[in-house]
């Protein structure tokens, strides 16, 4: 049985790394949306201006409160009605990353509020402009401060990549259901699967933990 698994692995795992490659791709241009706008909301939030604060809030929480693959099929099937034509790979990313950045923009919110506030009061005092602040004090800080659950999202990003199948990227889920689908082989190709997923994640976990020691938030 073993020896049937490994040569049918050798067979159907050309085909799973091409999907492998385009849930990496996925996953690094949604992380990249995701950061950007995670930041942006977030500092929208601490900036002092009722509106802007009010509206970063309400807009995440809205966000947060949109299943994924809603958000997905919105970008891939009701952006173009607009005028706006997008590739799957494209609303996939986006979507994705739309999605994924009031999270990040939770993460990123609490640790700016972790910073101490004696932090702010000193730089303050020698006349540092808000600007000034957030960028050289509170932020260095709050990025390393918010780390751990930054790697966190990351880790389940590159599993939620998965749902963008639902609007035709052929990712690595995508790829093993048309394998399984056209082989009957239900049980080796998903095995397969579930081990590309860890090998992926396993070593982006390390990675992060590594950087979380060497920054001193892990102890």
């Amino acid at each position: 049985m073993f020896d049937s698994f490994l040569t049918d692995a050798v067979d159907y795992l050309p085909m799973l790394l091409q999907g492998a490659l385009t849930t990496i791709y996925i996953t690094v241009t949604a992380l990249v949306i995701a950061t950007v706008l995670g930041l942006f909301w977030a500092l929208l939030r601490v900036s002092g201006i009722a509106p802007l604060a009010h509206a970063s809030r309400v807009l995440t929480n809205v966000i947060r409160g949109i299943p994924i693959i809603v958000v997905l099929f919105y970008m891939y099937f009701v952006i173009p009605e607009i005028g706006i034509s997008l590739t799957a790979f494209q609303a996939g990313s986006l979507g994705l990353g739309i999605a994924y950045s009031s999270y990040m923009a939770e993460v990123f919110r609490a640790g700016i509020d972790a910073v101490d506030v004696g932090q702010f009061e000193a730089a303050q005092s020698i006349g540092m402009s808000r600007a000034k602040l957030m960028r050289r004090v509170v932020l260095p800080q709050a990025l390393r401060i918010a780390l751990p659950p930054y790697g966190n999202n990351v880790v389940m990003m590159l599993k939620d990549s998965s749902q963008t199948a639902v609007i035709t990227v052929v990712e690595l889920s995508m790829q093993s259901k048309l394998i399984a689908a056209a082989t009957f082989q239900s049980s080796t190709v998903f095995t397969l699967v579930a081990l590309m997923y860890l090998a992926m994640s396993l070593p982006m976990m390390f990675a992060i933990g590594r950087l979380e020691k060497r920054m001193g938030t892990q102890k």
